[in-house]
Order: C-alpha cells, then structure tokens, then sequence
C-alpha cells in the first residue's frame, strides 16, 4: 500500500520537522515541495490548509504534477524546516467535512434523497440533494436526525485498503477518479457511512459539537441546503446576537417582535415615500409652469438639494407645457450633480448631440433618448459654459 503522508497518518499533527526538497515559482507564486507534510492540498470539496514553513506563510497547498506544492508568500531554501499548520483552520475544516459526511448519510439512508455535490466554503458549505425541493419541516427533521448521530459520538475510523477489498465492502461512492491504481482510502462513521474520500476528518462525531441547516435554494433540478458545523455555527450566532442586540437598541422592541415592528417601520416608510413623490411631482408641475411663462426659448435653472429624478419630471413638464422652448437644468445634492437638457416637440434642436457636449464641458457623461438628455456631472463650475452651448446651438437653427 501507498505510504500516507503526515496529513494522513495523523490529522490531529499540528507541527513537524521536515525538508524541503525542490523549490519553484508558478507565476511568480514561489513554492515549496517537502519531504513530508502535515498540509492537506487542496481537494474533494476540502478547501487547501494553510501554515508556516519556517518564518515563510503558507498561503496555498496544491497537487500539480504529482507532487504538493506549498505556495508561499516568501522564498524558501532548500533543507531543513519546521512546518507549522494553522489548526484552528483545520480543525473548522474537520468539523464541515465530517459534517457534511454525516448529513449525506442520513439524507440517503433514512430520506432517500442522495447528494450529487458538495462545497466547503469560507463561511457557508452546502450539500446538492437529488430531491426536488425541501420544507421546513423537512430541513428541521433531518438537522434533528444529523445532530442525534452526532450526539452518538460515534467513531471515525479512516483506512486505505486494497481494490480488491473495497470491490467487497458496501462503500458509498460515485466512483474512483478516472485512471485511480493503488490503495482506496476510506473514511468510516461507525454503523452510520462507509465513504471514500481523501480529506482529513474528526476522531468522533461528538467533536463536530453541532450542525446547523440554514436554508435551501433550487439547484439544477434538485436541492442545495446550506450548512455550517462546530465553531462555525457559535460564531454565527454570536454574529446575530451583535446585531439583534443593534435592533433592539435602534427599534426600541425585544428580539420576538423585531420582525414585527421593523415590517410596520418599512410600510410606514413606504408610504411616507409615495406621499413624498406625489409632493415632488406636484412642486415639479407647479416649478415648470412659473419658467414655462419666461420669455427667453432657453428656460435655464439651478437646483440644490434635488436629484436627477426630480429634474427629468421638471424637463418633460416644461417640454409639455411649453413646445417651443429648451430647458437646461442642473442640481446638487449630497456632493453630486446632475443635469438635464429637454427640448420641447417644436424646437429643431439635436438634444442627443447638445446633450453630450454639456456632458463634455461639465466633466461627466449621460445619455437619453428623443428631446430629453440626462446625465452626471463632475463638477457645475463650468455651468455657464453648457447654458452657452445651448444658446450656440439655439442660434445657429435659425442662420
């Protein structure tokens, strides 16, 4: 059989001494290749562990060639070296794949709902279930059935064994890798799974602490359900106690009525938000009747603490009431400016090429469509230039 590596022999091994044996850089990424490692490459849904080769950070373990290269974020000589793994990523990576391993089972065995993929994120994991689609009840019996096995303690046993003995036992699996030789290495909750798989998993399901489902999502026919496990799940929480903790301060209501009171505070917001529109479009017919009376054709005016939206309902108001004239209008609000150039159906006026030459000369870009241009500005020192174009090109219609 195959001669384990250390991340295998023993995934409890946080350190040891070692020899780095050939060095190299991929893209300028320098590497390291060891004479043993303790480094899990990344593989089978396991994300890459991380460490310290000497004082030099390992930042990616990877199987390039057949050999593991730790990528570092320093060069390395050859010869002798400490290897230090980060455990607390390990040990998180432990806990979602033992997890994820347990929550296959019971989804199989007991549900009949088998798992066509898996991913181990940074922050969430998920299994793809072979089921159309989940309820609530549903996710809540199989979290049950999930933690009662880890509540078992049951052991973990991980082993190669030859082909010929995996040809006899009742191992669950979608195959061996295309051109597999050698050893198979199985990974075994007892009395619960018997799984092939390469990654590195907890001694006993007890040390999983707990698995959380937290919601699920369609996913090319079947079902995603997302999980986390061990520290992941009291770190989550310890994440949503800050923040309901923000809510009750900022709503004045304790966590149960939180949803409540902030759905009231939302519809009273929206209405407040329809009142405020109609108030705008009201003020923007009654603003566009006072400059639609002036008797210059180029209606030009400035507004602070408006935006675009409000200056597109001025312009079509004014193009409405007044065909024959052009309105030039500008705001600034909160540090940003705007502008709007509308032109009503009775001028002979190019609004697109006018358009982008204001935007040129006000430092910012828009666009639009018709008699109607609209745009940011960078800055609405050079105002007085954009009314002159305008005025250019209101004079040279009528040469």
């Amino acid at each position: 059989m195959t001669l384990p590596l250390a991340f295998e022999r023993d995934p409890y091994l946080r350190e040891m001494a070692t020899e780095v044996v050939s060095t190299g850089a991929d893209g300028g990424r320098p590497w390291a290749v060891l004479a043993d490692t303790v480094c899990y490459p990344e593989g089978g849904g396991q994300p890459a562990d991380h460490g310290r080769l000497g004082d030099v950070e390992i930042v990616d373990v990877q199987r390039v060639k057949g050999e593991i290269r730790h990528y570092l974020n320093a060069t390395i000589a050859a010869g002798p070296a400490m290897l230090h793994l980060d455990w607390e990523r390990r040990f998180d990576h432990m806990q979602q794949h033992t997890g994820q391993h347990l929550l296959t089972a019971i989804a199989q065995d007991r549900f009949a709902w088998p798992t066509t993929a898996f991913h181990l994120g940074g922050d969430l994991c998920d299994v793809e279930l072979d089921v159309a689609r989940l309820d609530q009840r549903q996710i809540e019996i199989l979290e049950d059935a999930v933690n009662a096995e880890v509540n078992a303690a049951r052991p973990v046993i991980q082993r190669r064994v030859s082909q010929e003995e995996y040809a006899a036992l009742p191992v669950r699996t979608r195959g061996l890798p295309a051109g597999h030789t050698g050893d198979v290495r199985l990974v075994e909750i007892a009395g619960v799974d018997l799984n092939t798989c390469g990654g590195t998993h907890l001694r006993s399901t007890a040390e999983i602490g707990c698995v959380k489902l937290l919601g699920t999502e369609a996913m090319r026919g079947g079902t995603r359900v997302f999980f986390i496990a061990g520290g992941r799940v009291l770190r989550r929480l310890g994440r949503h106690e800050q923040r309901n903790a923000v809510l009750r301060q900022l709503l004045g209501a304790p966590d149960t009525e939180l949803p409540e009171v902030l759905r009231a505070k939302l519809d009273a917001l929206h209405q407040l938000e329809k009142r405020l529109r109609a108030a705008e479009d009201e003020l923007a017919a009654a603003t566009a009747a006072v400059l639609s009376a002036a008797q210059d054709t180029l209606v030009e005016a400035h507004f602070d603490g408006r935006d675009i939206q409000f200056l597109q309902r001025l312009g079509r108001e004014i193009a409405a009431a007044a065909p024959g004239k052009v309105a030039l209008l500008t705001a600034a609000a909160g540090g940003d400016a705007c502008f709007v150039l509308a032109a009503g159906n009775a001028v002979a006026l190019d609004a697109q090429a006018v358009g982008r030459e204001i935007a040129t000369a006000l430092g910012g870009r828009g666009g639009g469509s018709g008699k109607l241009f609209q745009g940011k500005a960078g800055s609405l020192e050079s105002r007085a230039g954009a009314v002159d174009i305008v005025r250019r090109a209101l004079a040279a219609r009528e040469r």
